[in-house]
């Protein structure tokens, strides 16, 4: 029996999933970057400005859709200059359009460059006391619990340039998501393609998805080499550009993430999976254990366009990895066997 791992139906919009504005320390607004990505093809931005959930609403149209949003960090509390502090990064990202309730807001703490201009407009439950922030296993979990009852996505976001290792990101639990690709620490020279940190979550029975951002602050201008807009985007697949129908797939991980090649089809039928992908020179299925495959294309001047891999119970996971001539990846989910 067919089951398809991406919907078989709808329709896939492209999304940019962590993105920074001049709400909080970004250089574009949130109309520029509307247009921006507009014409890079884009339909989907969550705004997720530092510290303060702002809605976007008045940029909605038939071809784009602003998701509500808001990064969140927790910081090690040491006299040490900045370079050499742990720091956890996280988007919150609410599932309802009518979500507008920060969660473990402090009302005097946390928000720097532009952000504190927008204090005000935050909406927050004023019968809870002020929530401290302490570098711990303990306060994130906190934080993240937190979250999912009041109804958000949330995101783990760069561990490499937070300088978090696997004792960090192994105390961490109930993420929905981790970035595989932060763009904007990939291209400030940071190894933040972590690919090898999904596999540490994973093969530890973490269940969750992987995406792949820009975290886009738009420091440089669009041709320059270093701007990070563009790095990595999601791929959800939904019925419709509609608030609830996109976070529903976002939360059913009806998507995949990309540096560039497509994915067009994702199913499992008979113990086998089966993808079909634009031109590229690789496709490789990661298990949580050393029984890898890999097909390629079998010269320079050819590519391949689809692959099929055997399953079995043992693999504990599954997930696959498209790569094209430049060196470019899409990764799918993981799927638990």
């Amino acid at each position: 029996m067919r089951k398809y791992l991406l919907p078989e139906s709808g329709n896939f919009y492209k999304a940019n999933l962590h993105c920074h504005s001049t709400v909080s320390d970004g250089k574009l607004s949130p109309k520029e970057l509307k247009d921006l990505y507009k014409s890079r093809g884009y339909s989907i931005i969550a705004y997720t400005d530092h510290d303060v959930l702002i809605s976007h609403d008045d940029l909605n149209d038939e071809n784009f859709l602003a998701l509500h949003g808001y990064e969140m960090e927790v910081t090690e509390d040491k006299p040490l200059d900045f370079r050499f502090l742990k720091t956890c990064h996280m988007c919150l990202i609410a599932l309802d359009k009518d979500n507008m309730t920060q969660v473990c807001w402090h009302r005097s703490k946390y928000l720097f460059g532009n952000a504190a201009k927008y204090k005000d407009k935050v909406v927050f439950d004023e019968s809870k006391p002020d929530f401290e922030r302490v570098y711990s296993p303990e306060c994130i979990n906190e934080i993240v619990k937190a979250a999912h009852e009041h109804g958000f996505f949330i995101t783990y976001n760069h561990p490499r340039w937070s300088l978090e290792r696997y004792p960090d990101y192994m105390s961490y639990d109930g993420f929905d998501a981790m970035e595989i690709l932060n763009g904007t620490s990939f291209m400030g020279g940071f190894p933040d393609l972590n690919d090898g940190v999904y596999d540490d979550m994973l093969t530890k029975g973490k269940k969750l998805y992987c995406i792949a951002t820009d975290d886009n602050h738009n420091f440089w201008p669009p041709e320059h080499a270093l701007c990070a807009s563009f790095c990595g985007f999601v791929m959800i697949k939904a019925d419709k550009l509609e608030y609830s129908a996109v976070t529903s797939a976002l939360k059913n991980g009806e998507f995949y993430c990309s540096r560039g090649p497509e994915i067009y089809e994702l199913y499992v039928e008979d113990g086998f999976v089966h993808v079909r992908f634009s031109p590229c020179k690789t496709a490789a299925l990661s298990c949580a254990n050393r029984r890898t495959f890999c097909v390629g294309a079998k010269n320079d001047s050819e590519y391949i366009d689809q692959a099929t891999f055997p399953l079995t119970e043992g693999d504990g996971y599954f997930r696959i990895t498209i790569t094209d001539d430049k060196g470019k990846s899409a990764y799918t989910n993981a799927y638990f066997i």
